[in-house]
């Protein structure tokens, strides 16, 4: 897909964040869009954003874990704009607890959105994408996707499962050769809510950690803007590429993990100052 001009694409947690920066740039390049978020008042904002472009935007507050919801969106999607082209999987909420803390609830929940989200909105829209001839599936997975880290372990299981369903379904579409293809995507530190709207669990003070500071010093490292965000993934898109990495600190992370994969939380604790780990 070399252009977005008139392609119709649909975009989860359009609200804020990385989300909103990809509709004002599809806009901007000519694409159609069906936003959706759980915030209204979010998408009210974006709506305010593009607006301005001359191309059809439709709006619709849903909750990602509610497959049925999920599938309806995706028709009324092809209905309102007669066809669909690209969905960004991209609505995800954060979890700080430890494995011993961590509820079942919160297991269930963060999993739902993070990881089912991401199928519901892969098969709802593939067929349609099918359809079209010309589509692309892009997954948000996280730097977390590709390292380990203490108290993310939900979080991690969810954004490790999003890596491997998308690299087999990026396989199966290339193997198909139906003229879609599937990219996954994985942010270091992008500027966003996500620290501030995290669920923090009690738990983590037995790490030394404390709840009420986490949020304040996870968005110190929260550096790129997800306007280079969005125009990364976007460019990724056009090159149709698998894998990208978003962000120096995705970037080094990553190359840290491939030099030394059972390692690299040792080799990170030396470059933060951390006290090194048995």
């Amino acid at each position: 897909m070399k252009s977005f001009h008139q392609k119709v694409a649909a975009i989860t947690g359009a609200g804020s964040g990385i989300g909103q920066q990809l509709a004002i740039q599809l806009a901007q390049q000519g694409a159609h869009l069906a936003l959706s978020d759980v915030n209204e008042q979010g998408l009210a904002e974006t709506l305010s954003k593009v607006k301005q472009y001359p191309v059809h935007v439709t709006l619709t507050k849903l909750d990602v874990s509610d497959r049925e919801a999920v599938q309806s969106w995706a028709a009324q999607t092809v209905k309102d704009h007669g066809q669909v082209n690209l969905i960004f999987n991209n609505a995800g909420v954060a979890l700080a607890s430890t494995v011993e803390g961590m509820s079942y609830e919160e297991a269930e929940w963060i999993f739902n959105i993070n990881f089912w989200g991401v199928v519901y909105g892969t098969k709802a829209f593939l067929p349609y994408l099918k359809q079209s001839g010309d589509g692309h599936i892009i997954n948000i997975s996280s730097l977390f996707g590709l390292t380990a880290q203490p108290t993310q372990s939900a979080y991690n299981a969810t954004k490790f499962a999003v890596r491997g369903f998308t690299e087999a379904l990026r396989q199966e579409l290339d193997l198909e050769n139906v003229g879609v293809s599937a990219t996954c995507v994985h942010p270091g530190g992008i500027r966003t809510n996500i620290a501030n709207s995290a669920r923090m669990s009690d738990s983590i003070r037995s790490l030394g950690m404390n709840p009420e500071r986490a949020s304040s010093a996870f968005n110190k490292v929260l550096k790129t803007p997800p306007e280079v965000a969005a125009k990364v993934i976007l460019n990724a898109v056009q090159n149709n590429e698998r894998r990208v990495l978003i962000g120096n600190d995705a970037k080094i992370i990553d190359l840290i993990q491939r030099i030394a994969p059972t390692h690299y939380a040792q080799a990170m604790d030396l470059l933060s100052g951390k006290k090194k780990r048995k």
